[in-house]
């Protein structure tokens, strides 16, 4: 049973296809260098995490590997001599890439079950059997389609082999002082649990970063500690607000299944023309954003958010992405490759084309003329505050909404914070003169 992002016993169906085939299994994973690489630390660490974790659910049983995958598992199944390798199926391009090198490689059967997603990618299509490329009539036919229910399957699916020799999984790597969520399975459950007790309002609360109105559960669907099947049985007819963000997730792995490419390029090719801005000026205009120094609260606290733990409400992401590409016009790949460097539940089909809808180059992007204004993005979703004063300290003597604009208090904007970067209504302006271009083509 060879692990990668499905760090978790329960509902597993790649483990119950394997307990069909044998009594007993070896537990695998494989550190591979290619992915930790691009992961960055916090990724990394929540990873490691989770691996001691199911590590201490197998007893010590986990066998752990750094190296290639082309070169390791072929090692383990000739040592192991095993008749059969089981996996949750990969949709990314790289693991695609990397499976088919690792099946020819093994004398055994390459087994795929399941996969990351609620439906696996490339299984939701049109009647003439191509690929959706907007979500609404994605999201029918995904309902349409359905899921199977969640599969049973625990530690005790299999007898699991004590493996002769591993390597360590890594130390925590030094976060600054970033905290993360608790990781691994038990913790995944017991964070849906606590959302179920107020799902009732996730419709309502889900934009307001300011409230705990989110599940927070994403980490644990990068990392497969739990199933989204696991999440949609819980769930009824008054959920469809969550019911749907999951949909978004596996339309966003669908659309990179079927376009790899968009991982690194723009989806609307038409957006190739569109200029950004580079050079010293952009370089320093782009440290200012990714420090949260820009001088628009709701934009610097979601910044010192995601560098004070990992993570961002979703809210914030848009909000953030469009200061980036609209206020800035700098290049969306920058914004997600910071995004992937900090984010605990980076996922790179979620991360690129939610960018990309924000940049306007996507699926179902955002009208090219819609540029979010930070300080009503701000009063609006953040009404009272509470969200700026608490990622941003220097405005924390600033009462009610008039957080979202310093510069008008009394006595002049406190002086450690500093001024707006930029004029919001000039560079609103500047890039709709851009999108012009876009739209002459």
């Amino acid at each position: 049973m060879w692990f990668r992002r499905d760090l978790r016993l329960g509902d597993h169906p790649a483990l119950a296809e394997a307990g069909r085939a044998a009594e007993r299994v070896l537990a695998l994973f494989v550190l591979d260098p290619r992915l930790l690489e691009v992961s960055g630390a916090p990724r990394r660490t929540f990873l490691y995490r989770c691996l001691r974790e199911l590590d201490e659910r197998l007893d010590g049983r986990l066998l752990v590997l750094h190296g290639d995958p082309a070169d390791v598992v072929p090692r383990v199944v000739r040592e192991y001599e095993a008749g059969s390798v089981h996996v949750s199926a990969d949709a990314g391009p790289y693991g695609r890439e990397r499976d088919a090198l690792v099946e020819k490689a093994i004398d055994a059967e390459f087994v795929r079950t399941g996969s990351p997603y609620a439906i696996t990618p490339g299984r939701v299509v049109k009647g003439d059997g191509t690929p959706f490329k907007v979500f609404t009539p994605f999201y029918r036919a995904w309902t349409e389609h359905g899921w199977r229910g969640p599969a049973t399957t625990s530690k005790s699916t299999v007898d699991w082999i004590e493996p002769s020799t591993k390597d360590s999984i890594p130390d925590d790597e030094d976060l600054g002082g970033m905290s993360l969520p608790a990781a691994g399975e038990a913790a995944a459950r017991k964070a849906w649990r606590k959302f179920r007790e107020v799902r009732s309002e996730y419709a309502e609360h889900r934009d307001r970063p300011d409230l705990p109105g989110t599940s927070r559960i994403s980490p644990y669907l990068r990392w497969g500690c739990v199933h989204p099947r696991t999440l949609l049985a819980d769930l009824g007819a008054d959920d469809e607000a969550y019911r749907r963000e999951l949909a978004f997730r596996d339309f966003y792995a669908d659309v990179l299944w079927h376009r790899p490419e968009t991982a690194r390029e723009n989806y609307d090719r038409k957006f190739d023309v569109l200029p950004y801005d580079s050079g010293d000026k952009a370089d320093e205009l782009f440290d200012a954003w990714c420090a949260g120094q820009t001088g628009f609260p709701v934009v610097d606290a979601g910044m010192r958010q995601l560098l004070a733990e990992g993570w961002m409400h979703n809210r914030v992401r848009m909000i953030v992405a469009s200061f980036l590409a609209k206020d800035l016009h700098i290049w969306w790949r920058r914004g997600a490759s910071h995004f992937m460097r900090h984010l605990v539940d980076g996922d790179l089909a979620s991360n690129q084309h939610g960018w990309q809808w924000t940049a306007g180059s996507g699926t179902d992007a955002s009208p090219y003329f819609r540029v979010f204004n930070p300080i009503t993005q701000g009063e609006k979703f953040d009404p009272n505050g509470d969200y700026v004063r608490k990622y941003v300290p220097e405005l924390r003597g600033v009462q009610g909404k008039a957080v979202h604009q310093p510069w008008k208090l009394a006595g002049g904007r406190p002086k450690d914070y500093p001024a707006p970067i930029v004029d919001h209504a000039e560079e609103r302006l500047e890039a709709l003169r851009r999108y012009d271009i876009v739209k002459g083509r």
